[in-house]
């Protein structure tokens, strides 16, 4: 991975409402990626695209929408995984000469009627076994995971709370975030219920918006500094055929790796963006990735993070940000690479070299299959 470089990304502010369609959504992405860094589109010859509500449209429905001609492109559904996924293969096409300049996009702008029925169809186990039993919805099920991880760990709501309450306070310095309010403890623990022990403020919610991502070789780019590259790229798929107790996920598998190949270790990081769909996934990837040590999650919980000891989800993550559907898989990898090119305004942290951004999602039966991660470098 030495001729792949980020040069940048940008987020279109999310809406809570949106009478507007995907491909608006994604092409006002497109066009503030290029404007931004004065980059013509013209040069552009490689595309991916991450999107669940595009349909019927594709990504070369997107990209003739557009006018670009492409050697490159690629659709990916993968929901919380889908932007690490497409910066994987994009490295891939830049690094063996398939396209010099990608430009990779994420977004969804759902109706309500279209989000019901993604929920209920998520995939032929949703429909045929899920469904019936009236718990096609994630909220059930990571219920159900949180109560898990409640009991192993010793841990009460107002634990979960803390992580919560932490990513609002990163919310209120990013002008972009849908949800930038207050919010105290005792608005945490007296929310609304959805599925015990989960509280509104526990789910994420669901918004229109659009993210894109500029990856170049690096012969195409004029001025390095501010730029970002990828130091490794791990991916674990489907580590435990859904037999495990959803407690740990791929990248405990690969989390080794990944620093190996990176060249570095846990206390290199400054800046971890890990998938933020329900707090109690936030720390079990925390946990497999080694942040957290072993019996450590409770101190980790409350002292670590009410003193904001650890840059974790500096956006406020999805839980206050809000996720737009597949543009939740890239909301972590934009605001790492715009930390790492010190372009986060209030909320830019003082040290900002390396990044870590998870992924995860795709539930089949019982809980997320897919897992990968990515440790980044800002270039000065």
């Amino acid at each position: 991975m030495n001729h792949a470089l980020i040069q940048g990304a940008v987020e279109i502010p999310y809406a809570r409402r949106t009478t507007e369609s995907t491909t608006h959504w994604l092409g006002q992405a497109f066009e503030a990626l290029v404007q931004q860094h004065g980059f013509e589109a013209s040069r552009i010859d490689g595309l991916g695209v991450a999107s669940f509500t595009l349909r019927p449209d594709r990504c070369i429905d997107l990209a003739w929408r557009l006018g670009l001609q492409l050697s490159w492109f690629m659709d990916d559904g993968n929901g919380g995984v889908s932007g690490l996924n497409l910066l994987q293969h994009a490295i891939a096409a830049i690094e063996t000469g398939q396209a010099r300049n990608i430009v990779l996009l994420a977004g969804d702008a759902f109706q309500a009627s279209e989000f019901q029925d993604l929920s209920a169809n998520y995939n032929r186990t949703t429909q045929t076994l899920l469904r019936p039993l009236g718990i096609a919805n994630p909220n059930t099920l990571f219920a159900l995971l949180t109560q898990r991880h409640m009991a192993r760990e010793g841990l009460s709501r107002s634990d979960y709370g803390q992580l919560v309450l932490a990513q609002r306070r990163h919310a209120s310095r990013n002008p972009q975030a849908v949800y930038r309010s207050a919010m105290s403890m005792d608005d945490y623990l007296n929310a609304a219920p959805v599925a015990d022990p989960l509280v509104i403020y526990d789910c994420v919610p669901v918004v229109a918006g659009a993210n894109a991502i500029l990856i170049s070789h690096a012969d195409e780019v004029a001025r390095r500094a501010g730029c970002v590259r990828v130091r490794s790229l791990q991916a674990c798929h489907n580590h435990d055929g859904q037999q495990g107790d959803g407690l740990s996920t791929g990248l405990s598998r690969v989390a080794g790796q990944l620093f190996s190949q990176a060249g570095c270790n846990v206390g290199d990081i400054d800046l971890w963006s890990v998938y933020d769909d329900y707090p109690v996934m936030s720390l079990v990837q925390l946990q497999d990735l080694g942040l957290i040590e072993a019996g450590g999650l409770q101190r980790f919980l409350r002292e670590a993070v009410p003193q904001d000891r650890i840059a974790v989800n500096t956006s406020g993550g999805q839980l206050s940000a809000g996720q737009a559907g597949t543009a939740g898989g890239m909301h972590g990898l934009v605001e790492a690479v715009r930390q790492l090119g010190g372009r986060c305004g209030e909320r830019q942290l003082a040290r900002a070299r390396t990044a870590l951004v998870s992924g995860y999602g795709m539930v089949e039966y019982r809980y997320g299959m897919c897992a990968n991660a990515t440790i980044l470098e800002g270039l000065e």
